[in-house]
């Protein structure tokens, strides 16, 4: 096995006992990078010189004083929304093109001092408006879709061109590209992670969390980023918690809600088929099934759009006006349409959402965690734009892949998807597991449990 293919937890170990250097794991995955980049297009910006250079400073401390903790000398990605001193901040758009970040984002400085070695920024679909990032292809077939918006930061965790990467999330935009490349992504509770220093789309919306090849993986990044942080406004003070998912798999007493509705209407037989037999998974290592309805589902979609897209809208309100042309098309749309949108929309939308947190607590009362699919089929051929489904129902790519994950960013619960098996085409299907707020130590035991039964995908083979 190379380096680049060993997981966080691996990675972390044979640096600890030194049978591993973090020069050498760097250069390992800059060495794939250079090898996949041209076929995948994950990066906006690959620093080798950066990485190099934290990557000795590892090695040289790990040699004198021992690691700082199991991220020390392991290669990431950032998704280019998020600052670091020094570099650019692009969003994967031309508006952005002369943009430097003066300072480091709170996760930013937080990995640093863990010892990170950053090894680039990440593709995201433009200002991470959408589900798709066209410029990246997806790990397992190039002629498909990466998903979105962190397309870049799944697809190089994927192919073994980072150890792990950060992405952002404000529709799903972890959990789609996670599903769509068989890898792990974590949208923690609303204000867990700080957002400080990180390019917006909808503030209310907005999380950051890890995309990581392993369950393990997830809960040793996130440990990371938790804390609190005035300088974002929604920043909660948590108690401390440790997120290691533990080596049983024993999940007696464990409720796990199964949805009635929703969640499996409209959703491909092979998604479908993956998901409810991993869900038996989880009932056959002690789980107890219990049938939930998820409440208040025709709003979904029109509080989705209606929070995010006024909110998008009034975030690019001047580069809209005075540079609307740098825009791509189907972004440049969407914020035209924000501004047709009325404060009254906007106001029901934040009242519909008030309203859904108070259902999902009060059915989160009665299961330890919902398990469903992230996305209702697998990833679509590039340029696909609709789907139709086998009632007839005609719908957007982009309206699919958000339909299933909306609802736990509208409410702000924790959200974890997880790789548990793959299509007749041999593409990834994701299950997610949502739970109560700051739920995350729970999701993370049972997405370990799961994932200790063997179903883990290895690193995408790229040539």
């Amino acid at each position: 096995m190379e380096p680049y293919e060993l997981s966080v937890a691996d990675a972390a170990g044979a640096v600890r006992t030194r049978q591993l250097s973090p020069v050498e794991l760097v250069d390992s995955v800059l060495e794939r990078i250079e090898r996949v980049e041209p076929r995948l297009r994950a990066y906006t910006l690959v620093t080798a010189d950066h990485a190099r250079s934290a990557a000795r400073q590892a090695a040289h401390e790990v040699a004198a004083d021992g690691v700082r903790g199991p991220l020390h000398g392991i290669p990431a990605g950032l998704k280019d929304l998020i600052d670091v001193a020094g570099m650019a901040t692009t969003a994967s758009s031309r508006v952005r093109a002369d943009h430097r970040a003066e300072a480091d984002s709170a996760v930013a400085a937080r990995l640093t001092a863990a010892g990170v070695a950053f090894v680039g920024k990440t593709h995201t679909h433009e200002f991470a408006y959408g589900l798709t990032t066209p410029q990246t292809s997806n790990a397992w077939d190039q002629g498909r879709v990466a998903g979105g918006s962190s397309g870049g930061s799944a697809v190089a965790v994927a192919a073994g061109a980072a150890a792990f990467a950060l992405g952002t999330d404000t529709g799903g935009s972890i959990r789609v590209p996670a599903a769509l490349n068989g890898v792990v992504g974590l949208k923690p509770t609303y204000g867990l992670v700080s957002r400080h220093g990180i390019t917006s789309l909808a503030w209310s919306l907005d999380h950051v969390g890890p995309i990581t090849r392993t369950v393990e993986d997830a809960a040793l990044v996130l440990a990371a980023l938790v804390g609190h942080d005035p300088r974002d406004p929604a920043s909660v003070a948590a108690p401390p918690v440790d997120y290691r998912p533990g080596p049983g798999t024993d999940l007696t007493g464990l409720r796990i809600g199964v949805p009635g509705s929703y969640y499996f209407d409209r959703v491909d037989s092979e998604v479908e088929a993956a998901v409810r037999h991993a869900i038996g998974r989880l009932e056959a290592l002690g789980a107890r099934l219990v049938e939930v309805e998820i409440p208040m589902t025709r709003y979904i979609q029109a509080t989705q759009w209606g929070l995010m897209v006024p909110e998008a809208t009034a975030y690019h309100e001047r580069t809209l006006r005075t540079v609307p042309e740098l825009y791509a098309a189907d972004v440049r749309v969407l914020l035209e349409a924000g501004e047709l949108m009325t404060a009254g929309d906007y106001l029901r939308a934040q009242r519909a959402r008030t309203l859904m947190r108070q259902a999902w607590q009060r059915m989160l009362d009665t299961v330890d965690m919902v398990a469903a699919p992230t996305v209702p089929l697998t990833a679509v051929k590039a340029g696909q734009s609709t789907v139709t489904w086998d009632d007839g129902t005609e719908e957007s790519v982009s309206d699919a892949y958000v339909r299933l994950s909306a609802p736990a960013s509208i409410t702000g619960v924790p959200s974890l998807t997880l790789p548990v098996g793959q299509d007749s085409a041999g593409l990834p299907i994701g299950m997610q597991l949502m739970g109560r707020p700051l739920g995350e130590a729970a999701l993370l035991r049972a997405g370990h449990a799961y994932e200790r039964t063997g179903t883990a995908r290895g690193v995408a083979p790229v040539t």
